[in-house]
């Protein structure tokens, strides 16, 4: 990637989202140099759940034996089918074979919203994570994911709507946590006109993330565009000015 980019981001991220965690981005097929492999969980673990370590400032590799869970496996591609049962999974459930979510209200709704389903091509590939500061000229990101409160949510989501008329510039799809994070990004990333996306809805990964922290992931051509327009924006105005003041108080009551 171009590293005038990235450092270009973070002095304007200082700037207008002063004091806040950077985003971190993942690359399907990513370099390995300087990262480390996501270990192998002995049992059932979110992946959202490690991307705290990403947060913080490492950078991992994943790839089918780093994913604990099944809607993971499948939501970063590893897996083309959902597991037997899915629908009753999602949905009520069935006595003696698999305790429901209750997320859906009957397995036939959960086999309409899987019959839209599209497969991601990252067999045999992993998938890196690394903190934005920490992207090199040899990384090429699909998407950048946001952990953020409400008012910084609300300077992204503005930043998203900002060149386009139509008021779509952000989607919230329905899916784990890991789609709003890895599989509708990564979608959208392929299209002329990618749009934002804004998540981590599931009660299943919210455990993983802070009380007040939800995500907004930018495919990397959206964030390129977001980057060149930001001091052309509201952020230069009196009322972010004063959103920036909250955010202030914000770090103040959130920190160590």
């Amino acid at each position: 990637m171009d590293t005038a980019l990235r450092d270009a981001y973070i002095r304007l991220h200082e700037r207008y989202f002063p004091g806040t965690e950077l985003p971190i981005a993942f690359e399907v097929g990513g370099p390995a140099e300087g990262v480390t492999r996501a270990s192998t969980p002995k049992n059932w673990k979110c992946f959202v759940c490690d991307l705290s370590k990403v947060r913080r400032g490492a950078s991992l590799a994943f790839d089918e034996d780093s994913i604990g869970c099944r809607g993971g496996k499948f939501y970063l591609g590893y897996e083309g089918e959902r597991f037997p049962d899915f629908r009753y999974f999602l949905s009520y459930g069935k006595p003696g074979v698999v305790e429901g979510e209750r997320y859906k209200q009957t397995p036939e709704i959960v086999d309409e919203l899987d019959r839209g389903a599209v497969r991601i091509p990252t067999k045999g590939k992993r998938i890196v994570f690394k903190r934005w500061d920490n992207l090199a000229a040899a990384d090429n990101p699909d998407a950048v994911v946001f952990f953020a409160r409400p008012e910084v949510l609300s300077g992204l989501f503005t930043l998203a709507n900002f060149d386009r008329a139509d008021p779509n510039g952000v989607v919230s799809p329905f899916g784990a946590g890991c789609s709003s994070i890895f599989y509708y990004p990564w979608l959208e990333q392929q299209k002329e006109d990618p749009r934002a996306v804004f998540g981590m809805f599931d009660p299943s990964a919210r455990p993983c993330v802070p009380a007040d922290v939800l995500t907004m992931a930018f495919p990397m051509k959206k964030f390129e565009r977001v980057i060149g327009f930001m001091e052309q924006s509201f952020l230069t105005t009196d009322t972010w000015e004063k959103v920036m003041k909250k955010i202030a108080r914000s770090n103040a009551l959130h920190s160590p």
